[in-house]
């Protein structure tokens, strides 16, 4: 069907000549997105991941582990062998000393956002460690606290900055990054896409050719403490979206929100089961190549990050700005406006703000701080 076709019938359909007003559809990222798409400026290449199939991953359980390969540890348990264990306790990480077979890796902050700084004994500790990825780049706060899309992938290329700048650029295939996956679901899908295009590009100016190793969760932003069954078609879809953006490991954070049950944990994890043997998208490397709208975006939102990190990085870096506030200052100035898509329904969460719609009980100045860069719900409003 020609472009000229296309047009005529949407006009005969909608009843109105202006159609390109009707069907343009707002976004606080910033990012222009078309009707319709048949074609793509800039064909990307196939982006390839470090894992051969995304990692399922769930909170470790004894009655689990006959049946999962990958878990997530807060504590120390023995014997788990032919496993993927990702590290989420510092106390812990410093009592693991896995053997070479072994496939560990740290989930570990090691920047201090509070005190902007890195905490150099805890890089040295890791980095001394058989650990497959010894560094954690943590981002899924920055989601969680309200950050756009470009602002996070500016953020995760500004810390890995000042991680060479200390360590060297051979610290580079070290890293591993820990990003939430929100709502959007194209755009989160393009997001993790996107991040690998600026890395790579980082990377290259270190003469290097380096992918990043991306550890993919459920966002809590969209999650509500009502109506919680909702709550698992959110996560689904964004599990979706970082098996088919690529991601290297997915992890599905509780459902229930408030409270964790031996129940909730099993079918939260059991979500991912669904997605990689029913669907079978875990095993594609790059699943949404040669999708015009995925790969538009997909630029679009690399363009961004860059220019945020640069930006950034001629202010003086990320530890600089977070102990001026700029920071913190850019992350609420967008997490208010998101909050107030929210309050007006333009952003629709069903059992909150549609189907009931409840009542607003706190302001977005109760729940936001701009000087402090923290996790919080749309739904708290009206919790």
């Amino acid at each position: 069907m020609s472009d000229n076709t296309w047009e005529n019938l949407v006009r005969k359909q909608l009843k109105t000549d202006d159609i390109y007003s009707v069907l343009k559809k707002e976004n606080l990222e910033g990012i222009e997105v078309k009707p319709f798409y048949n074609s793509v400026e800039q064909p990307l290449a196939n982006l390839p991941r470090i894992e051969e199939s995304t990692h399922l991953v769930a909170t470790y359980h004894e009655s689990l582990v006959d049946d999962v390969y990958a878990f997530i540890l807060d504590h120390n348990v023995e014997n788990l062998e032919q496993k993927t264990i990702f590290v989420n306790n510092i106390d812990l990480a410093g009592h693991i000393s896995p053997k070479e077979e072994d496939q560990y890796f740290s989930l570990i902050d090691v920047f201090d956002e509070q005190h902007a700084l890195i905490n150099d004994q805890l890089v040295k500790e890791l980095l001394a460690k058989q650990f497959r990825r010894n560094i954690c780049v943590d981002i899924s706060l920055h989601q969680n606290a309200g950050a756009a899309i470009g602002q996070q992938l500016g953020i995760a290329l500004a810390k890995t900055k000042e991680l060479v700048e200390v360590y060297g650029a051979e610290i580079l295939n070290k890293l591993i990054f820990r990003i939430a996956v929100g709502a959007n679901y194209f755009f989160e899908m393009a997001k993790l896409r996107a991040f690998k295009i600026v890395f790579n590009q980082l990377s290259k100016e270190y003469g290097l050719d380096e992918i990043p190793y991306i550890f993919a969760e459920t966002s809590l932003r969209n999650k509500a403490v009502s109506d919680k069954e909702n709550n698992l078609i959110r996560s689904t879809l964004e599990l979706a979206s970082a098996m088919i953006g690529g991601a290297d490991a997915v992890f599905s954070n509780n459902y229930l929100v408030d409270r964790s049950t031996e129940n909730s944990e099993e079918i939260s994890f059991k979500q991912q089961i669904v997605l990689a043997y029913e669907s079978i998208i875990n095993v594609f490397e790059d699943a949404s190549n040669g999708s015009y709208y995925v790969e538009e975006i997909t630029l679009q939102i690399a363009e961004r990050s860059w220019a945020f990190f640069v930006e950034a990085e001629e202010a003086g870096g990320y530890l600089e700005l977070l102990k001026k506030g700029i920071i913190q200052k850019k992350i609420y100035d967008h997490a208010l406006k998101e909050q107030k898509w929210v309050e007006e329904g333009k952003i629709k969460l069903i059992g909150v703000n549609l189907y009931p719609k409840l009542e607003i009980k706190k302001s977005s100045e109760e729940l936001y701080n701009e000087k402090e860069i923290k996790a919080v719900r749309w739904a708290e409003m009206f919790e």
